[in-house]
């Protein structure tokens, strides 16, 4: 009991915490040094504008200092928008003859001052006012060098599982906001950035939406439908293990596309492991082919894998787009995995059918042992979850964010399990919410945030625009298989957040690339999370439940099986892209 009150506690603080940060976050705009002093009789002038980098884009909390003839008049930093705004008072008729002097400065990027004379302002009645953009260069100085340095050590702490993934994020973070506060406070040089912008850098659509799908499935979970499903697809195979397999493979990729690969693997890995153990078959046979569908599955919706969330949130993209542009080719890539399959395992499942002395019996066996055990819950479930859905299809109408559907629905059946008495509140908190997962994506975005203030990203865009020489074609071929193989060796996620803001660089500035080189990013992330163990979350936690239960492979193992088919897979994208050119 004292346990349960604890982790309520936690969940209570965790959630004022967001309220706090928040508020906190919230409405922040530029900020001016000086108030404006009156002047009897004055003039009023003001001084705005936009700063930008060399790619256009803002540049946050930049310090802007204004000097007229020399003495100091005002201080003010831009707001996360890259605007200004700065206004103050000086004596009549003392405008025409003015000179001013603009500075503008901030770590990473170099100082530039800009003069114009007053004789440049616009006037209505006492009223000056005059609006400038400054475009800043960057410079790679003490902040990039450090926060490269900090941001490759997590990485290679989350890639080769040196540390839980969650700690290595956090421990990162926390790092880049420290150095700012302590080094950063003694010499600006090597400030990073700073709360305000660390908080900015959190895409909460992300971590809302992972949230709603786990309290949906969570519930869903209490009704025994996912071990039903299980059985009717050996029902319907009527002991045929490879179309066993792939009944299994289709339910998996369809499940994924809808509540998210991790999730269905949770969910189907410990029952194909007793259906594998029943057919004499080698779970593993079974387990590798369910979990690169389920990579495969994911790709085709915003909601399936969550690289594809942060892509969908960051570029603005629909449910409906992401079906239009993806789908087609991943009902492709599973007919080609059914071939694979059965290329790989097939003499196994030959075996393993030939095995099986009565399919009746055993059939019977899974009847009693995979019911629905709670059909009112699922039910209300079901009616829910096809709510959802429906938001999920239409949010792009309503201009709603999809962790908005996500929640809703999550929040009306999670009130339905609590009033019906059928799910335990703290129990789902505890254990069908995965905290350390939801705050892993907030400390992965503070992280990619840090390299993106400091420049290192801007450097990586322009190579590859370097390298590509402004060519749709390199630049989409690029894109795709540095990060099919990228994903395949490190986690799909933080090599997902680390592309956004290039891929969004290479979007604008690349003629008739428009949202194609959105779907290179996703094809190349979750394919390429097919081709080792690590490559993406959901083979790492159907490889864990299955060495938990004692049947291992290692990753050699895996790679020998999987590999080939990621490359297959990504090879069928980039003729995809090529060919139809999804935008």
């Amino acid at each position: 009991m004292r346990t349960r009150k604890n982790l309520l506690l936690v969940t209570v603080t965790m959630a004022l915490s967001f309220l706090c940060t928040f508020a906190f976050a919230g409405g922040h705009g530029a900020k001016g040094g000086h108030e404006m002093v009156p002047i009897e009789g004055g003039d009023y002038v003001t001084i705005s504008g936009t700063i930008i980098d060399s790619h256009k884009e803002p540049v946050a909390e930049a310090v802007i200092t204004i000097h007229m003839n020399g003495h100091d008049m005002a201080h003010v930093e831009t707001a996360h928008n890259g605007h200004f705004v700065s206004d103050f008072m000086v004596e009549a008729g003392t405008m025409e003859t003015a000179h001013f002097d603009m500075k503008v400065r901030k770590t990473s990027f170099g100082t530039k001052t800009l003069p114009f004379p007053g004789s440049d302002f616009a006037k209505i009645g006492k009223h000056y006012y005059v609006a400038e953009e400054v475009s800043l260069d960057r410079v790679l100085g003490p902040a990039f060098w450090i926060s490269t340095v900090v941001f490759i050590l997590a990485y290679v702490l989350i890639a080769f599982e040196l540390l839980h993934r969650t700690i290595a994020a956090m421990l990162g973070a926390a790092m880049m906001l420290c150095i700012s506060y302590t080094i950063g406070t003694i010499n600006p040089e090597f400030r990073i950035y700073s709360f305000e912008r660390a908080v900015y850098a959190i895409d909460m659509n992300v971590v809302f939406l992972l949230m709603g799908m786990m309290i949906i499935v969570g519930v869903l979970k209490n009704t025994g439908v996912f071990q039903w499903c299980a059985y009717i697809s050996y029902k319907v195979a009527k002991g045929k293990v490879f179309l066993l397999t792939v009944l299994l493979m289709i339910f998996t990729a369809v499940s994924s596309a809808f509540l998210d690969n991790v999730t269905t693997m949770l969910l189907l890995t410990g029952v194909a492991i007793e259906i594998a153990v029943s057919c004499n078959l080698n779970p593993l046979y079974l387990l590798i082919p369910l979990v690169l569908a389920s990579n495969v599955g994911g790709t085709a919706t915003l909601i399936g894998d969550p690289p594809n969330i942060m892509i969908g949130s960051y570029a603005g993209l629909t449910f409906m787009d992401f079906v239009i542009a993806l789908a087609l080719v991943c009902v492709v890539g599973m007919g080609v995995m059914f071939v694979y399959t059965k290329l790989v395992w097939g003499k196994a499942y030959a075996t393993a059918q030939a095995s099986i002395a009565n399919v009746e019996e055993f059939t019977a066996e899974l009847k009693e042992k995979y019911k629905i055990y709670d059909a009112t819950l699922l039910t209300y479930g079901l009616i829910i979850l096809g709510f959802t859905v429906f938001l999920f299809l239409s949010h792009g109408y309503w201009h709603m964010e999809v962790s908005i559907a996500a929640l809703t629905g999550a929040s009306i059946l999670f009130t339905v399990g609590v009033v019906t008495k059928k799910v335990d509140v703290l129990h789902l908190i505890e254990k069908d919410i995965e905290w350390p997962t939801l705050m892993f994506f907030i400390f992965l975005f503070i992280l990619v945030g840090a390299v993106e203030e400091a420049g290192l990203l801007a450097v990586i865009a322009d190579w590859i625009l370097d390298l590509s020489a402004g060519n749709f074609l390199m630049a989409m071929t690029l894109i795709l298989w540095v990060a099919a193989i990228m994903s395949a060796f490190v986690d799909n996620i933080p090599f997902t957040a680390t592309m956004l803001p290039i891929v969004a660089y290479l979007s604008k500035v690349i003629p008739g690339s428009e949202n194609t080189l959105w779907w290179a990013l996703a094809l190349g992330a979750c394919f390429g999370g097919n081709g080792t163990i690590i490559g993406a979350s959901a083979n790492v936690v159907t490889m864990g439940i299955a060495e938990s239960k004692g049947y291992k492979i290692s990753f050699i193992g895996f790679m020998k099986t999987a590999f080939p088919y990621m490359i297959i897979s990504i090879l069928i994208a980039q003729a995809w892209l090529m060919i139809f050119r999804p935008t």
